[in-house]
Parts: structure tokens; sequence; C-alpha cells
């Protein structure tokens, strides 16, 4: 593999369709868009790791959005790992490129060192929300944290939600090549069986955690042969192969289906990027009253806010925010 190759797959996701299987997936990797998230904030191991799986969920999940919606992932619970949340925007026109970006709240005197990150975040749930634009209803699906992981509870959620059989392989850490300095890089499959034109009713719940619906729970005979065979041939990739960077999700994809002829599409480009703004903090704020602006300004005459996605910070007069604002933003800060 070429090193320009290596540079064209990297913050990727490439979609694909199994021909002799009604299976569609997707193959991601996440090089310096994963970098950009976690250089953003100083996580401890246990949040930094449980928010590159979320980052590379939220990349192989959003992928399906169109053009300008925004799909974001939510995981909360009542651990010391209290919060992670990540968004996709889909690309404002063909050929673009998405974006990502992601943060988590802790509880950093809670954490315990060298523990299983994910049972960190206690017992919540894990939300999808997608949002289409000014004028349309948001969308969301919640399912209760199960199974262990991240990525778990997202074949869970898709079961449960959206009753699509789901199968996440997902591998990310710090990786160091010859020559380079190390960073973070991440890759992951995702497998989804096709939807069914008449939706799956479950009348005794589902084989899983609490009756949770399961994937196996929705497939006839022959369809479950096809879904456990992807899975037993998605079961022998490995970690090196999913994160790349001497792999090309091309021909990973050919290693490990070849016998169920896989079709590749258009690959997606993703970046990091947030989509905060001063407007955006003044929008936020117009719903209060000068009483409450006076109580969120500073000593020092201003009213700030930070980014908690990238960390921008901004200043702001206090006159110019809220309904009750008596100067306009052209006439403050």
């Amino acid at each position: 593999m070429t090193l320009g190759s290596q540079i064209a797959w990297d913050d990727t996701v490439l979609p694909f369709q199994l021909d002799r299987s009604d299976i569609r997936g997707r193959v991601a990797r996440l090089d310096g868009v994963l970098d950009q998230i976690l250089a953003q904030h100083d996580y401890p191991p246990e949040v930094e790791a449980l928010v590159a799986e979320m980052a590379l969920l939220t990349a192989l999940i959003g992928q399906t959005v169109k053009l300008r919606w925004k799909l974001s992932l939510q995981v909360r619970g009542d651990g010391p790992i209290r919060l992670i949340a990540t968004d996709y925007y889909g690309p404002t026109e063909d050929g673009a490129a998405a974006r990502v970006r992601a943060y988590a709240s802790f509880d950093a005197d809670r954490l315990e060192p060298g523990a299983d990150p994910f049972t960190q975040v206690g017992k919540g749930y894990f939300a999808i929300l997608i949002d289409q634009g000014k004028g349309m209803t948001p969308y969301q699906g919640i399912t209760p944290i199960s199974g262990g992981s991240l990525l778990a509870c997202a074949e869970t959620y898709f079961a449960q939600s959206e009753q699509l059989p789901t199968r996440f392989s997902l591998s990310y850490g710090r990786s160091q090549m010859p020559g380079e300095a190390e960073h973070w890089r991440a890759g992951g499959v995702m497998l989804q069986h096709m939807p069914k034109a008449s939706p799956f009713v479950a009348s005794d719940g589902g084989s899983g955690e609490d009756g949770l619906l399961q994937a196996e729970d929705m497939l006839n005979t022959d369809e479950t042969e096809s879904w456990t065979r992807a899975n037993v041939l998605l079961d022998t990739v490995e970690d090196l192969e999913l994160i790349g960077p001497t792999v090309q999700p091309t021909d990973l994809l050919v290693r490990l289906f070849h016998e169920e002829a896989p079709r590749v599409f258009d690959a997606q480009p993703v970046k990091f990027g947030c989509s905060c703004s001063a407007d955006r903090v003044r929008e936020s704020l117009s719903i209060y009253s000068a009483k409450d602006i006076a109580h969120m300004t500073t000593d020092d005459g201003i009213v700030t806010a930070d980014c908690q996605f990238c960390g921008a910070h901004y200043e702001f007069d206090p006159t110019t925010l809220g309904f009750e604002a008596t100067k306009g933003p052209d006439d403050g800060n």
C-alpha cells in the first residue's frame, strides 16, 4: 500500500453491499479526525477511550443521513462518566466532507483508574437523534444501556428501535508508524440486514438482556443463515486490518467477504468540525430576561461562554443579550 493510497482512505467512510446476502455495511477509518476531537480536551484514558469509540460509531451510523442533516448520539448514565455526546453533520453538498464532533462530561473524583471504561457509565440510556432542519420535527430513539459496550448499545438500539439486525466490529487506540509520532487511529465495520417490507412484530419480547430484541429475533431461517455467515466472516477481522493504515478498506472487504460479492459505493470523507458561533450563543441566550443575564455576568462586566465540543471561548456585552437587550450585537462586543 502506497503512502498516497493510505492518505486517501484516512478519515473516510466507505459504504458497501453484499450482493449474495441482503446485507449492507460501511467501513470507517478515522485518523486526523479523532486526533482533533480528542485534542480539544484533556480527558483521562477511560473517558478518552469511550469518546473514541462513540466518534467511530457516529461516523459509521451518520453516513446514511442526507445532505445538511445532523445525526447525534448520546449516552447518559449515573456513573462517573455522565455523558458522551457526538454530532455528525451531513455534507452541505455532494462530494463535500461530513463533520464530526464529540465531548464527554464526567466526575473526575469518582473515576476508577484502570477499570473498564464502559462500567463507569452506569445505568442510563443510549439515544440517537436526527435533525432534518428547520420546519421538521426531530426524530429521537432511546434504548437502555446494555450489553457491556457502546457498540453493543448501538446494536441493541437498531434491533429494538429500528428493527434492523446490526453488527459492529471496532478497533481504536494510539498508533505509531515507523518515523511518525504516536497519534489516535480508529477503524470499524458495520453490517446491517436490509429492511423488510413488513415490519417485525415482537409478541413476547426479545432474547436479549431484559427482554430486548436481538438480530436473530427478527430473521427467518434463510436470513439467519446468511446473517450468521457474514458475522462469522467478520469475526476473523484483526485490529490492524480495521484501523489500517496498511490495509485498504476495499482490500479488507475482499478478504472478508469475497464469497458474498461485495460491491462498494462512493466513499464519504469526514473531518472534525464544530457548528458553534457567536450568533448561535446569542440565540441560545435569547430566552433569558435581563435579570437572568445579570446573574450570568462576571465581575468584569461580560458574559462568557465556552463550547464544550471545540473549546471556543466567547465574550459578550450583557446589554446585547436576552429578549430585553438594549443594544444590538453590532453595538456590543
